[in-house]
């Protein structure tokens, strides 16, 4: 029997309609890129391997508050913006190949780009698998980040590469969320402060403080030349025995959450820094980790929207960019053991459907034990694409799944219309990155 905590099971969220038939009843190669095992890409086990961002200013406003309602003029810029930009997207979607299109919806590491077994700069190897595979984005780890300069030039060389073949903005991501993933703090040469766990961060109940931890963090990344962070986590720890997000969690308390997952993703955007909040539908009430195998909870749908789901419903509403989906079986919802990531049900029916989101939809790493154990990279790809997922992220052999996914298409298992829905949702938080909005 679960050990929970937290969560106040008389809470209704009213702005969600509960379908009661969800059934609550209901240039030295060795292939070493895709042999990466990545944990959530949260807890990534760094290696050595080959070789293919100055001054860290951190300061921040540390409010915790929403940002005031826009004035008029600001929403008719916005308007103008958002309308130009659908006109781009589909001129972009009309004269772009499937395969162009497909690369799109896969973020990969730069090493199962390029196939070496260490990355810490981006040359010809770089350059020449963009223009085979112009892959929506790259992912960053411990071990490709030296210091501020080196890190720099890499992604500032990485983003000329696209510019220069006329490919879209790629997204350059990577784990940041403080405490015990913490790619840049962890590291000395970068000369920045790690933060606290959450957990500390949560007990404060101030949600000035995670805004501080978005800024200060956002900060950083923006000078190093990121626009993405995995980051913030929006798990309530609601089972009191689960290790896997521990004191990554700001608590058990799903308002508590929401108020700092809020907080922290708002400060990070104004850095200029893409948040993506995770684990939908919630990995703190989980048995079990989806990094080496099955993780489950058994709660059902009306639990889950009293609970695990809060913070992902207040940051939907307040207008979030970017959600991951865990590999996370929901029996009692599902009725099936697929993980979250792809079931169908929860992505399409659930997500999008019951929570009203439309917006990028990212798959937790594909090379985790969840998933390799039962399908292989091309299966599991066309399965999450499915599913409803945007961005398939770190597939095991990442050739394998992209060929995969062309291949379904040629067949007529994924519509190309199927792929034009995720590649407008990709291309409108790109367009609107460069465009400043």
């Amino acid at each position: 029997m679960l050990s929970l905590v937290g969560c106040n099971f008389s809470k209704k969220p009213a702005n969600v309609n509960v379908d009661k038939n969800t059934n609550g009843s209901s240039e030295q190669r060795e292939n070493a890129g895709n042999d990466f095992v990545e944990e959530d890409t949260d807890l990534q086990g760094d290696k050595e391997g080959d070789t293919e961002g100055d001054a860290l200013n951190s300061g921040a406003e540390a409010d915790g508050k929403k940002a005031e309602n826009p004035t008029s003029q600001e929403k008719d810029t916005a308007q103008l913006g958002d309308g130009k930009i659908e006109q781009q997207i589909e001129e972009w979607i009309a004269t772009h190949s499937i395969q162009e299109k497909v690369a799109q919806m896969f973020m990969i590491t730069p090493e199962a780009l390029t196939g070496y077994a260490q990355v810490t700069t981006a040359e010809t190897a770089t350059k020449d698998n963009i223009d085979k595979y112009p892959v929506g984005g790259i992912i960053y780890f411990k071990q490709n980040l030296i210091d501020p300069e080196q890190t720099t030039t890499m992604l500032n060389q990485t983003k000329k590469y696209y510019q220069a073949a006329g490919y879209a903005t790629p997204f350059l991501m990577v784990d940041e969320e403080g405490g015990l993933v913490a790619r840049i703090a962890s590291n000395p040469n970068f000369g920045v402060n790690n933060f606290p766990p959450m957990s500390e961060i949560g007990a404060t109940k101030d949600a000035s403080k995670a805004s501080e931890v978005g800024s200060t963090i956002g900060a950083y990344l923006s000078a190093l030349g990121f626009n993405m962070n995995s980051a913030p986590d929006a798990d309530v720890l609601s089972n009191a025995s689960n290790t896997v997000i521990g004191n990554r969690s700001f608590g058990s308390d799903e308002t508590l959450v929401s108020e700092m997952i809020l907080a922290e993703s708002n400060a990070l955007q104004k850095e200029g820094v893409i948040s993506i909040i995770k684990h939908f539908p919630g990995h703190g009430a989980t048995v079990g980790d989806s990094h080496e195998g099955y993780a489950y909870t058994d709660k059902t749908i009306d639990e889950l929207l009293d609970c695990e789901l809060i913070p992902f419903i207040d940051a939907i509403e307040d207008g979030i960019q970017v959600i991951m989906v865990g590999h996370i079986s929901v029996p009692n919802v599902t009725g099936d053991d697929l993980p979250s990531s792809l079931s169908k049900h929860m992505i399409t029916e659930v997500l999008r459907g019951q929570l009203q989101y439309d917006g990028l939809i990212m798959t937790d790493a594909m090379n985790m034990g969840a998933i390799t154990e039962k399908y292989s990279a091309s299966t599991a790809a066309v399965m999450a694409i499915d599913a409803g997922n945007d961005i398939v992220l770190m597939p095991s052999n990442f050739q394998t799944a992209y060929a995969g996914v062309l291949d379904a298409v040629a067949s007529g298992n994924l519509s190309e219309e199927r792929i034009n829905e995720s590649v407008r949702r990709i291309l409108r938080v790109k367009f609107g990155m460069d465009e400043g909005l």
